[in-house]
């Protein structure tokens, strides 16, 4: 059974995913908690009702539309953080990073109490009804909670299959294998592969087949068969979830060099006129390409380009909160890239090496042209022009300069980070331009209101009311650029308020009320219950006294008040002294004494905790944290977060560095002037050229107009209010007079990769997600056609092999598979003759099935003899006192047996050799290569031997050889007979012929 409900992303513009997989025997998977760049909290009712079911939970990718509410999980649903959570170790690193940028960007990721909650809140509290314009915030997570809440996750690797852990509430998963495969979008990003039982289930929502500069492309294709096939595990699944967007996106002509060029040609145009490009991008995902190729591109032409290059004079910039440690982690993941990353870094740190053997040996056959090259290499993440951007004043002071840049800002919604200030800054100037690196697709159907600021000006590009400006490019084509030619601009900047007042005392109300629902117990009542201390104690201590004779009104007392207990745990300002007893000397700080008069049982006692060692049948049981490689660990700002390693900074004993007093301001710094003493104390070290080395390569080149920023005392990353707060929504009108342009970056899928690659897999069961309406509309028929041939099923059976559900809806992708499990007897056994096909043993046997006694079959194992004679015994005394039906349908079990020798004399006249195996007709070319004959490919699909015999493939796999009498002049002349038998040959030797009788 395998049943599937999307409860985001489905026919919607919207690029967030969610989605639940149930499979037989109760098992719940959740695969990515995506939010869109609203962050509305009615989108994640759906989610919060599976919750307390689901089994485990598979990450994706590291985008916002992935795991955008991931946090928000953690933080306000308790069970969350109990469920196992798988995902690759890129897809925890980067998406730790997107999260911190996210909450430290826009206070709308705190997500925004509903009015419904307060109305509910201030009426059971019978205060005065709550002002429906009021817009209360969640508490948002901090960095050391996100960090936290990202150290839960269990990292995986590629093509490894893993047997996951269910969580606590959950049934047995009964073998669930899990296996990540690269699906080529993000770095890290997963095609997820799920067995279980008959079930065999593809999941790849948003994949890239192309190869890109940072990237490989998804791992459909064997790289061994020469990329024409499919890989094993992920060929003809019982079900493929699939995304549909880009399903109406036609492929650029001339692959990923003309999209690079078409975006180098569209900012060369724009800086050699002293304009600004702005390119949203997100934090952590395609980041990394764009920033890869401007930085690569920049170091070509300051090394090889003429003296009157744009690109010398322009300054390059990303900008982002937490933009650093995303590349800190990039350049400890080459690994995870394509394989160019290793080849270009191995190649530096041969050359490093080279020049240190040659300034050794003091050798002059290097030049000083090679050397000072060589000394002037950088790694693929090690910035010489690209510099980095995460305070709001480095922005502010780099938009006011002067001069020809280009700023990759966060985020490409244009609804939050960096890119949506400096887009205001910059809209009325004729000479900049924003590039768009994303499409929206069909936005007709959507309100004014729904859409985001980057959709916006994705309508206007579309529309082109205003004109189009033609630049022309190095290749001699013409680039447009779309003119905005005054058009009001409205946005909405949202900013963070403390609450005041009337609105504390019902943020306050409304955190009181939430309590009660989590605990609706009365446990003050002392009259009506005893006391939790006493009841779990009770409970905790052990007793020889069996299950049997215990009170079960007890127990359930016991129950529940400990169930109680962990749920007031959760939150500290529940605890009441009635409520813990004498537990309050323990829980309670500064609380010394407790009256035990009129007290019983453990009551009378001070409370004693004995720390019980957990330990097996092995040993005392390990933390595998304490074990962990330091690339490994989960750390913010060098610091481990497992283990509290911020909070360990202060603490009493620990040890400083030479020169800290210790002593910390409001910011937490060690005072003002400590980072630039820093800066003086570090050894300046030079390269060839100058520069200075270390941070350089790192942040790009020395900046002038951040030199005022840089020893500023107040220049401290930008901090996040913490505390009860509301939002207040200020609108924001700007008259746009910059050009908008277009260049696809993201990196997804379009319609060839999706006609060539869903064939090629051949599901039984195809789910579209992710998509427009129109999208998987059309993405749906044209795969109803190419799925299933018209002579095999019926027109119902074509509709039911595609589906289609929209959010919420629950769809059965369950395939009808029979299956019977039948023992072979030890003398059909040893007839059978095994064949080697491409490492898999085949067999064909031809037997008779009956009805075999238990007490009459033979076991192998010598030593289980007497112990079936035991049990042989008891069965014996069973089937005495049982009814003797009941006694022989136990008794009897299905067996192959030989066939008799009139049943075999019969059936090997109609028995017909089978042909196991599949043909490629590059491998039959080779071989028949190999043996002296001529072979080439004839047009699609067509392999021609000798001229004279024609050897086709059909989409079914079906071979057809045919020969002729005449071969083609350029050919030499051959026997048709002997190249017709020949290749007819080497073709029954690629597969296993197996006889039928």
């Amino acid at each position: 059974m395998f049943n599937f409900t999307p409860l985001l992303g489905a026919h919607s513009s919207s690029a967030a995913s969610q989605s639940l997989l149930e499979l037989d025997g109760g098992v719940k998977v959740l695969v990515d908690v995506g939010w869109d760049e609203h962050f509305t909290v009615d989108k994640l009712k759906a989610l919060e009702r599976h919750i307390p079911s689901l089994s485990i939970i598979l990450l994706t990718h590291a985008t916002t539309s992935h795991l955008g509410a991931f946090a928000h999980c953690c933080k306000n649903f308790p069970l969350f953080t109990q469920i196992p959570i798988y995902a690759t170790t890129p897809v925890i690193s980067l998406g730790r990073t997107l999260l911190q940028d996210v909450y430290s960007s826009t206070p709308l990721a705190s997500s925004i109490i509903s009015a419904d909650s307060l109305a509910d809140s201030s009426f059971a509290s019978g205060s005065d009804p709550v002002d429906s314009t009021l817009q209360l915030l969640l508490t948002p997570p901090t960095t050391e909670d996100i960090a936290a809440y990202f150290a839960l996750i269990h990292p995986l690797k590629y093509s490894q299959p893993h047997e996951p852990l269910p969580s606590s509430f959950s049934p047995p998963l009964n073998g669930l294998k899990i296996t990540a495969y690269n699906a080529g979008h993000t770095l890290g990003g997963t095609i997820w592969h799920l067995q279980h039982g008959m079930e065999s289930i593809v999941y790849a929502v948003d994949w890239n087949q192309v190869r890109e500069n940072v990237l490989s492309g998804a791992a459909w294709l064997d790289a061994s068969g020469g990329g024409a096939e499919v890989i094993e595990q992920l060929r003809k699944p019982t079900a493929l979830i699939c995304s549909s967007r880009g399903a109406g996106k036609d492929s650029l002509t001339g692959g990923r060099r003309r999209r690079d060029d078409l975006l180098l040609d569209t900012i060369r145009a724009t800086i050699a006129k002293g304009g600004t490009v702005l390119i949203p991008t997100d934090t952590s995902a395609r980041v990394l390409e764009l920033a890869y190729l401007l930085e690569h591109a920049w170091r070509k032409e300051h090394t090889d380009g003429s003296d009157e290059s744009p690109f010398k004079s322009a300054r390059l910039y990303l900008a982002s909160k937490n933009v650093g440690a995303t590349m800190r982690y990039a350049r400890s993941m080459l690994e995870w890239m394509d394989e160019n990353m290793v080849k270009e870094l191995e190649a530096i740190e041969a050359a490093t090496t080279s020049i240190k053997q040659h300034k050794r040996n003091d050798s002059k056959q290097m030049g000083k042209g090679d050397i000072k090259s060589a000394g002037n290499a950088a790694g693929p993440f090690d910035f010489k022009h690209l510099r980095l951007l995460e305070r709001k004043k480095q922005v502010d002071t780099i938009v006011a300069a002067k001069g020809a840049r280009v700023i990759l800002a966060s985020d490409s919604s244009l609804e939050w980070g960096f890119s949506k200030e400096i887009l205001h800054q910059i809209a009325n100037d004729t000479s900049n331009l924003i590039i768009l690196t994303e499409s929206y697709g069909n936005l007709d159907d959507v309100d004014e209101d729904q859409k985001s600021l980057g959709a916006l000006l994705w309508s206007w590009y579309q529309e082109r009311r205003d004109g189009v400006a033609l630049e022309l490019g190095a290749d001699g084509q013409n680039l447009e650029q779309v003119h905005t030619g005054g058009r009001q601009l409205q946005t909405h900047t949202a900013e963070r308020v403390a609450l005041q007042g009337k609105e504390l005392l019902v943020y306050q109300q409304y955190l009181a009320t939430q309590r009660r629902l989590q605990n609706p117990m009365p446990l003050g009542n002392s009259s009506s219950l005893e006391t939790s201390a006493d009841a779990v104690d009770e409970t905790s201590s052990t007793s020889s006294s069996s299950s049997e004779e215990s009170d079960p009104e007890r127990q359930g007392k016991a129950l529940n008040t400990s169930a109680a207990v962990a749920n007031l745990n959760r939150n500290k300002t529940g605890l009441t002294k009635e409520t813990l007893g004498v537990n309050v000397l323990l829980r309670q700080p500064g609380v010394y004494d407790y009256d035990v008069r009129g007290k019983k049982g453990r009551e009378q006692m001070f409370p004693f905790v004995s720390k019980r060692r957990r330990a097996d049948d092995f040993g005392e049981l390990i933390r595998p944290d304490e074990y962990l490689r330091a690339e490994e660990r989960d750390e913010v700002d060098g610091h481990d977060m497992r283990d509290d390693g911020l909070n360990k900074k202060g603490r009493l004993g620990q040890k400083r560095k030479w020169g800290d007093t210790g002593l910390q301001n409001i910011n937490g710094s060690n005072g003002p002037g400590s980072a630039s003493k820093r800066r003086q104390q570090r050894p300046n070290i030079t390269d060839t050229n100058g520069t200075a080395n270390g941070d350089l390569l790192q942040n790009g080149l020395h900046d002038p107009d951040l030199d005022d920023l840089s020893d500023d005392p107040g220049s401290e990353p930008d901090e996040v209010m913490n505390g009860p707060s509301k939002v207040v929504t200020r609108p924001q009108s700007v008259e746009a007079h910059l050009k908008i342009a277009f260049v696809d970056f993201a990196g997804l899928h379009d319609q060839r990769s999706l006609s060539m690659l869903i064939p090629l897999i051949q599901p039984r069961k195809l789910i579209l997600v992710s998509g427009t309406v129109s999208e998987t509309a059309v993405l749906a028929n044209e795969c109803r056609q190419k799925l299933v041939p018209a002579s095999s099923e019926s027109v119902d059976g074509a509709q039911n092999s595609v589906l289609t559900p929209s959010n919420g809806q629950m769809v059965d992708a369950s395939v009808d598979t029979n299956a019977w499990t039948v023992k072979l007897s030890n003398a059909l056994v040893k007839r059978l003759r095994w064949q080697n096909v491409r490492g898999l043993g085949i067999v064909t046997l031809m037997g008779h099935l009956g009805a075999m006694p238990v007490d009459d079959q033979e076991y192998a194992d010598n030593s289980s003899k007497k112990r079936q004679k035991l049990l042989k015994e008891e069965i014996q005394e069973d089937d005495a006192q049982k009814p003797p039906a009941e006694a022989k349908l136990q008794q009897t079990a299905p067996m192959l047996d030989v066939l008799p020798a009139s049943m075999a004399a019969a059936t090997r006249s109609v028995a017909q050799p089978l042909h196991v195996g599949d043909l490629r007709l590059a491998d039959l070319r080779k071989i028949l290569q190999s043996a002296g004959h001529t072979a080439d490919f004839r047009g699609e699909g067509t392999l021609l031997v000798d001229g004279l015999v024609a050897v086709r493939k059909s989409a079914t796999g079906r071979i057809e050889v045919e020969g002729g009498g005449l071969g083609l002049p350029e050919y030499p002349v051959r026997s048709p007979e002997r190249s017709f038998y020949a290749v007819k040959r080497r073709i029954y030797e690629g597969l296993a012929v197996i006889a039928g009788g």
